[in-house]
């Protein structure tokens, strides 16, 4: 389905990141597999990828940084010749009320998990726009929709990143390059499986399907948009949340 497509995945080491990885080259692509720090996790999705008989290859790179996804960007369009799928996975939390919340954990939040699409985003869509094709998807998530306590900075990370979505998806559909969001709710991963169970039961007893989801979840839709099957689609957000935004 994605034979002979190129697709960058930010934050894949671990977690959603690393399913969509595993996702999109099951369907052919070549996965560049982007991490900041953990090459020991990223190292194991390049593993499984490779076990599959499919191919990828690891890439180390701050996605907060300007420049640093700059060089990323060119350097993946100089080895392959072409980039046609941006999934901006990459995203930190640094929880806390607002009123305790630091400035430092503010920034930090809005560089990794906002400004690290904007800067994937603009640095691609130069190639994209180029070659008139490309598939740009963006993970945010139901705390941008909803908002939830103790995560200010993040929600607003994720709220932007809808906003940024539709307003790119509008400058680029001319050239035949779509721009979507995805918006996961609880989804079980290292992050919330560390809550205790009380807690865990009772996020579980507030969704709708009662019961978190899983990664997979997330990388079937991302798959979907990816495809040839999603061409028709773009400024769309997309909550895949077992029905907790309803």
């Amino acid at each position: 389905m994605l034979e002979g497509k190129v697709a960058l995945v930010t934050g894949a080491s671990r977690g959603i990141g690393r399913a969509i990885a595993e996702e999109l080259a099951s369907q052919g692509a070549y996965v560049i597999i982007n991490y900041s720090g953990n090459e020991q996790a990223a190292g194991e999705v390049l593993n499984t990828i490779t076990k599959m008989g499919k191919r990828a290859s690891l890439y180390r790179c701050n996605v907060g940084n300007y420049e640093e996804v700059k060089e990323m960007i060119d350097t993946i369009v100089k080895e392959h010749k072409t980039i046609d799928i941006i999934v901006n996975n990459a995203g930190i939390t640094r929880d806390n009320l607002l009123l305790k919340m630091s400035e430092q954990e503010f920034d930090d939040v809005i560089t990794t998990n906002l400004k690290g699409a904007f800067n994937t985003i603009k640095h691609a869509s130069r190639y994209m726009l180029k070659q008139r094709s490309g598939k740009i998807i963006n993970i945010s998530s139901v705390s941008g929709i909803i908002g939830n306590a103790g995560q200010t900075n993040y929600s607003a990370a994720k709220a932007g990143i809808i906003g940024m979505t539709k307003a790119v998806a509008k400058e680029l559909a001319s050239r035949n390059i779509t721009v979507n969001a995805v918006a996961p709710g609880f989804i079980q991963t290292d992050m919330t499986e560390a809550l205790p169970d009380a807690m865990k039961e009772k996020v579980s007893d507030s969704i709708p399907l009662k019961k978190m989801g899983q990664p997979e979840d997330i990388a079937k839709m991302v798959s979907f948009l990816a495809s040839s099957q999603g061409d028709y689609v773009t400024g769309q957000v997309f909550k895949v949340d077992g029905g907790i935004a309803i």
